[in-house]
Formats: structure tokens, sequence, C-alpha cells
């Protein structure tokens, strides 16, 4: 090699040596989240409703914050399994507010539980993964530094409108776009299929 490689604005080398967004690197969780998850494509209704229940969480605190957090939320939410959530009530929503070990917003544990219903019901449409993957760019995923990256496009503003229409909750355009970026949904990465 003749010299040092430029990088990317907003983009650093990790401790590894590894070039990431600089929201990447900020710890070992964020840099394996990143290198074995984010943009990668998630196809399956379980796996968005997670992402979408754990990017709705997220809203208005750090990613790393929920990361962090996810085997609590899994534990705490019996894996994300839509069937069991869509029954759960009050009684169980009290015992949510109780555990420290999740993010204890009452509107959000109360939209996780409306959108396990709503999924249940968008069965009836194809389903959660069907509609998610409607929008689908077919170009590669541009990874970009947390600054230039939008935090919202037409195609997440659409998709917003069509799961409230679905009757989801907690599902702006800045929180589906996200879910787009984080899933695949908005573009693969490169060598991933």
């Amino acid at each position: 090699m003749s010299g040092p490689v430029n990088l990317a604005p907003g983009f650093e080398r990790g401790p590894d040596g590894v070039a990431r967004p600089a929201w990447a690197n900020g710890n070992e969780l964020m840099r394996d989240y990143y290198d074995s998850e984010w943009g990668f494509p998630v196809r399956d209704e379980r796996g968005l409703f997670e992402r979408l229940s754990l990017e709705a969480f997220q809203s208005g605190l750090a990613w790393s914050t929920i990361l962090v957090k996810r085997p609590a939320f899994r534990r705490a939410f019996a894996n994300f399994d839509v069937e069991m959530l869509a029954e759960w009530g009050e009684h169980d929503i009290e015992q949510l507010l109780l555990d420290a070990s999740i993010v204890r917003n009452r509107p959000k544990i109360e939209a996780t539980l409306n959108n396990a219903q709503a999924c249940l019901k968008l069965r009836e449409h194809g389903g959660l993964a069907k509609l998610v993957w409607t929008y689908a760019s077919t170009q590669p995923l541009t990874v970009r530094s947390h600054p230039e990256a939008p935090s919202e496009t037409d195609a997440s503003r659409e998709l917003a409108r069509e799961l409230k229409r679905h009757s989801f909750r907690h599902v702006g355009p800045v929180t589906i776009q996200a879910l787009m970026d984080a899933t695949g949904v908005a573009g693969i990465r490169d060598g991933v299929s």
C-alpha cells in the first residue's frame, strides 16, 4: 500500500482497523451489531416485528441503549411472539412497567401489544413481511454516516402511512426509516443475498 486510505466523511477505523460509520464504533456491541446485523435482510414476521418494536422503543434514545437491553426486551416480551403478545392486557402492561431491565414507557409498551394485534390482522393481507418488503429498494444500501443519512424518505413516509392504516402505532417515518435501513429494506449491503 502506498499510503493511508482516505475514509468517507463520518467513517472511522475501529480498534480492529475496520472502517465503519462513527455510530457503529462506539463499543464492541455496536461494532458486532453493525458487522453482523445492520443492513442485512430480515424477511420473517417475528424478526421484523422485533425490530419494529425495538425501533419504536428507541425513539428519543440512543440505539446503543436499546441494543444493550435487547436480551431483556426479548425476555420481557416473550421473544416477540406476535400471537402471545396479542393476548396480553393491562396486567401484563403493569408487570412490564415494573421491569427495570427494559425501557418502561407505557405508550411504547401499549403500542407493542397493539402492534402484535395489528400484525395478526395483517396476515389476512399477506402479513408484515410482505407489506414491509413491498417498499424494498432495488439499489444496494449506501452506508453513510449518521449526519449524511436521511432520517426519512418518501418510502418510509409511505410505509408509515400504510402501517398506520392497518392500526399500527409508534410507526412514524423516522422510526420506519431506521427499520428499513437496519433490515435491508432500504437496500441490502454489498455481498449479502
